[in-house]
């Protein structure tokens, strides 16, 4: 049965060019058995007819904050109760920015305040607009907010010639982003009375990126924001872990009541990783590590003089490798961040590491590292005997649509309990 069967669905449309797209969105969450209102801020009408949505929802469009005739009994109030999900696609800065530090001046944004239902946006502006520094400030303190998801935005040309970051997601990005957000909610509440699964387990999660240092100035590293690795983290304490966060460089703030050790280099991380594997239960190598340092740090800023320069690398001690060949391992698990052939390059590292699973996704410029959103492919091989060889035929995989990072990390969390807790127990 789907997810949406019978959900209560408020969808917001903000004045945006992108707000033609809603009307597909509508059809598909009609399609899946939702029942949709659709309310429209006064901008948005600017841009697509109500009579288009209603004709869609079969609902009439609200857009009124002050409604005579919905008022008389506090209209707006029980509207939020009856919504299982808001949904805000487009979702101009303007509204992003009244939802942020709460200025109800409008329907829309009074149902989100006055709701406990989750909320979906998915921002659509121009690209600068989604680069400014304001706006940017808004989607932190958004991300901050218990129940708020964000899908999107992606990148492309735009309605103004433009290309860069700012299109709206998708209507079926949208909807695989709903149903996976509805399906937490429904399996967070049935599985309320389960307890904290992880309890008496202690899990060591890496996270972020590694600098590897050419001089006082200069230095090699990667793009990973180390979003991936803190959600996992605050996913393993929510089901009673205690956790061990060995972090590279972030602007993130660490999940209380983990126990956090900040390093810079992949030596420091390998060092700081082997001194406490000992007592881990399950361990996630998240860190985006890099996988070469240069041979030695120049000590003084290198001198733009000559037309070429060759700086000498060494290859990197393998952390995650060296943790699955310990005789008495840990559940390991990986991650394989790749921008092609992601399915063949990440059993290969299963096999090759001797993991017990991996979570595979793409990165590029606009995919997986910087992003709030991602999609994982996992793999993974039963727990056996340490002499008894794994088999190709002995991997199973499953895929973890399109979603926010925080959701992937409760699914994961919610998989590695089933496979390698529940089972051994």
């Amino acid at each position: 049965m789907s997810v949406f069967k019978n959900k209560n669905i408020i969808l917001g449309v903000c004045g945006g060019i992108a707000a033609y797209k809603s009307a597909e969105l509508v059809r598909l969450m009609i399609r899946q058995g939702a029942q949709v209102q659709v309310v429209m801020t006064q901008s948005a009408k600017e841009f697509m007819a109500p009579l288009t949505f209603q004709a869609l929802s079969g609902r009439e469009v609200r857009s009124e904050l002050f409604d005579l005739n919905a008022e008389a009994g506090m209209g707006h109030i029980e509207l939020a109760r009856w919504a299982d999900l808001i949904v805000i696609a487009p979702a101009t800065a303007n509204t992003l920015a009244k939802i942020a530090h709460g200025i109800a001046d409008d329907l829309l944004v009074t149902l989100c305040l006055a709701t406990k239902a989750p909320l979906l946006v998915a921002p659509a502006m121009n690209q600068q607009m989604w680069r400014n520094e304001s706006t940017q400030m808004n989607i932190e303190l958004l991300s901050r907010r218990q129940g708020l998801s964000l899908c999107g935005p992606d990148a492309g040309e735009q309605a103004c010639g433009d290309t860069g970051p700012g299109r709206m997601a998708e209507p079926d990005n949208i909807l695989k982003s709903c149903g996976n957000l509805l399906k937490s909610c429904t399996e967070s509440h049935e599985s309320a009375h389960k307890g904290l699964r992880l309890k008496g387990k202690q899990v060591l999660i890496t996270a972020g990126p590694t600098i590897e240092d050419i001089d006082p100035v200069r230095y090699i590293s990667n793009r990973s924001s180390g979003k991936m690795g803190y959600a996992i983290a605050q996913a393993a304490l929510d089901e009673g872990a205690k956790v061990i966060l060995v972090s590279g460089p972030t602007a993130l703030d660490a999940p209380q009541n983990a126990e956090l050790f900040l390093v810079r280099s992949a030596r420091q991380m390998y060092d700081t990783v082997f001194q406490r594997i000992d007592s881990v239960d399950i361990f996630i190598a998240t860190a985006a590590v890099a996988d070469y340092r240069p041979i030695k740090k120049i000590d003084k800023k290198i001198k733009k003089n000559a037309d070429k320069l060759t700086i000498e690398l060494v290859k990197n001690p393998d952390i995650l490798k060296d943790v699955a060949a310990l005789l008495n391992k840990p559940v390991s698990i990986g991650f394989a961040a790749e921008t092609n052939d992601i399915e063949s390059y990440a059993l290969d590292k299963l096999q090759r590491k001797n993991l017990d699973m991996i979570a595979a996704n793409k990165v590029g410029e606009t995919e997986g590292f910087e992003g709030d959103n991602n999609e994982l492919h996992l793999f993974w091989r039963p727990r056996v005997n340490k002499r008894k060889s794994h088999k190709k035929t002995e991997i199973s995989s499953k895929k973890l649509p399109y979603a926010s990072k925080k959701q992937l990390a409760e699914q994961l969390i919610d998989e590695i309990v089933l496979l390698f807790v529940t089972e051994a127990n």
